[in-house]
């Protein structure tokens, strides 16, 4: 399939980030492999929905998530409209496709004790990948950003005179969100240990590893899974945990929706909403504990 032109209209059109397209491009490229062997098929100007149909069926046998495979659909899907744009294609098979159903899965956030334990209570000591750590935690935290946000920081992201953290979020908009002091101090902190490192290779990226390269995703959520499993016997223990954290406790305390929004990177409310039901269950036991007429 000829991808290139996909992938300037992805790019430069729909402004989508580096990431996204490259996980767009693998998906038609595991598409085109699939219709290569199953249907000895070069181009996917003839498919049709029964094959793609075929596609879906294997990804289940293959037991991948229907959250996985609704977005490798979706990569398809949009493929397609593309096509139809082009002219090269005169219908789109997935047209009256329906996404499989995903389980809503209860996100359930770290309590403040649980935080403070895990910032407060655990020992951090004064080496270089301690101080990274622990700001990544309160980065986490503190600000609400996704994992992929947090591993591409600069160091120019961060304006500590004005104590605020740049960050380019999906589809590349940029938000200003602002610093705690604290979080300003681990900043400090951890940048004069960074300076120490015997050698820098990435000069431009915040978050480092010891061999002063660029910090990546999996050692992110090892770091955040590590640390959270001496305070907390939660499932999960994730950087989006952290994230949900982040808002639940906000709400909690009486943060607008719509700033908590803005501070997440959401383009619609609605995606902010579901972050409310903690913060609803809150209210509630201070209603219930509260309210003169609840021993009643």
């Amino acid at each position: 399939m000829p991808l290139k032109p996909f992938i300037d209209y992805l790019l430069l059109e729909k402004n989508y980030s580096a990431l996204t397209v490259n996980a767009y491009q693998k998906d038609l490229e595991t598409f085109s492999e699939f219709i290569k062997e199953e249907y000895d098929m070069d181009s996917i100007k003839g498919v049709n929905y029964s094959q793609i149909r075929s596609w879906i069926v294997n990804m289940v046998e293959k037991n991948l998530s229907n959250r996985s495979i609704n977005r490798k659909v979706s990569a398809l899907n949009t493929y397609f409209k593309f096509l139809l744009k082009t002219g090269d294609i005169n219908l789109n098979p997935l047209s009256k496709h329906k996404a499989l159903k995903m389980s809503k899965k209860i996100q359930v956030p770290f309590s403040e004790l649980e935080m403070t334990t895990v910032l407060d209570d655990l020992n951090f000591d004064d080496d270089f990948e301690s101080i990274r750590n622990k700001l990544i935690i309160e980065l986490f935290y503190s600000t609400g950003i996704r994992r992929i946000e947090l591993v591409e920081l600069k160091r120019s992201s961060i304006d500590l005179d004005s104590k605020a953290l740049k960050v380019l979020g999906k589809r590349n908009k940029e938000r200003i969100i602002p610093l705690l002091g604290s979080v300003i101090e681990t900043i400090s902190k951890y940048l004069i240990s960074r300076n120490n490192l015997e050698r820098i290779i990435d000069t431009d990226h915040l978050l480092l590893t010891k061999k002063g390269v660029k910090i990546y995703e999996t050692l992110v959520y090892r770091i955040i899974n590590d640390y959270f499993s001496e305070a907390s016997t939660k499932v999960k223990k994730s950087p989006h945990i952290l994230r949900h954290s982040f808002a639940t406790h906000m709400l909690n305390q009486g943060a607008d929706l719509n700033a908590v929004k803005e501070l997440l990177g959401h383009s619609s409310l609605a995606a902010t909403q579901v972050y409310t039901h903690n913060s609803i269950a809150e209210l509630k036991k201070v209603h219930i504990k509260a309210h003169p007429r609840s021993k009643k």
